[in-house]
């Protein structure tokens, strides 16, 4: 079965100090972290890769990675494509508020995609680090049959996500069912490591909690577009409606909010696939030494050769 990966990469962040960390050099030979992510995709099975960005990022991301990955795409037989996030790309019926700059967040950056993927997919940001197991968990939940409403996340555990440097957003995921299914997601900002956990906004959290870090999977049946992308069609138009007047300059349309919404209204079932792999990503400038060094460690203890995907035949 054809299983896509599909990696948002159209934020340019301003928590950066205005580079763009997607491609910002982690590894040995100048990797960068989606590199890392593309390696365990294709070694877990997956055979499609979807990037979405930018229009004015494209020229530094052909250069960075299209050009390198390509031949290894190639050689490894695994289909490459480019989807673009666009302010402008909005329900029919929608105006884009005057002042307003930034794409309309992660929902949308997987609707840029969507006339690209027919067959099961999973969804990634190019920033983070999720590590092997998550990837293998997916990609096998991918291969089994479910219903049109099912979706599967991987479980980070909430102690394991955070940065030395300053606050974080995640989708903290209340659960039920033996800790296998969501029955929340609550988009959580300011989120700080402590001395004994974590907070956010004075509020201590359990830093035991499961979290989203947008690594979602959504089924499709075979010879179907996934329905899930419908639904997030119909609800970018809600979003419009709603959202959009009440704040026009920064509403976000989000994955963990919109799958939130529908968890409340019994309209999705979402399955935990628990990973205890210790998360890191360039949310700060600061990150990027520690994550390095975390990728130098990684290769010494030989879970990636130092010339990353010679190991893929």
């Amino acid at each position: 079965m054809k299983t896509t990966l599909l990696i948002m990469a159209a934020g340019i962040g301003s928590r950066f100090g205005g580079g763009i960390k997607q491609l910002e050099p982690v590894g040995m030979h100048d990797e960068i972290i989606m590199d890392y992510s593309i390696h365990d995709a294709i070694e877990a099975g997956f055979n499609k890769i979807v990037f979405v960005i930018r229009r004015d990022i494209e020229a530094d991301f052909r250069e960075r990675i299209g050009s390198r990955l390509e031949p290894v795409c190639a050689r490894l037989g695994v289909e490459l494509a480019y989807a673009f996030q666009d302010l402008h790309d909005i329900p029919a019926n929608g105006v884009v508020p005057e002042g307003r700059g930034k794409p309309w967040g992660t929902g949308q950056a997987v609707l840029a995609a969507k006339d690209l993927i027919h067959e099961p997919f999973i969804v990634i940001n190019a920033d983070d680090y999720y590590g092997k197991e998550a990837f293998r968990q997916l990609h096998d939940w991918l291969q089994l049959p479910h219903e049109d409403t099912a979706i599967a996340m991987a479980g980070f555990i909430l102690k394991n996500t955070l940065s030395e440097h300053g606050g974080v957003t995640r989708g903290i995921c209340q659960v039920a069912n033996g800790h296998s299914h969501v029955t929340d997601v609550v988009e959580t900002s300011n989120i700080i490591k402590t001395e004994d956990g974590a907070m956010a906004d004075g509020v201590r959290l359990d830093p035991e909690s499961y979290v989203s870090m947008n690594m979602w999977a959504f089924p499709a049946n075979e010879d179907e577009a996934p329905a899930f992308l419908t639904v997030l069609d119909n609800g970018f138009v809600s979003f419009f409606e709603t959202a959009v007047p009440a704040n026009p300059l920064k509403a976000e349309y989000l994955l963990p909010t919109l799958i939130g919404g529908l968890l409340r209204e019994d309209k999705c079932s979402v399955r935990v696939l628990e990973t205890q792999d210790r998360w890191f990503g360039v949310t700060y400038k600061e990150d990027k030494a520690a994550v390095a060094e975390s990728f130098r460690k990684l290769i010494a203890d030989g879970i990636y050769p130092e010339r990353l995907y010679d190991d893929l035949v």
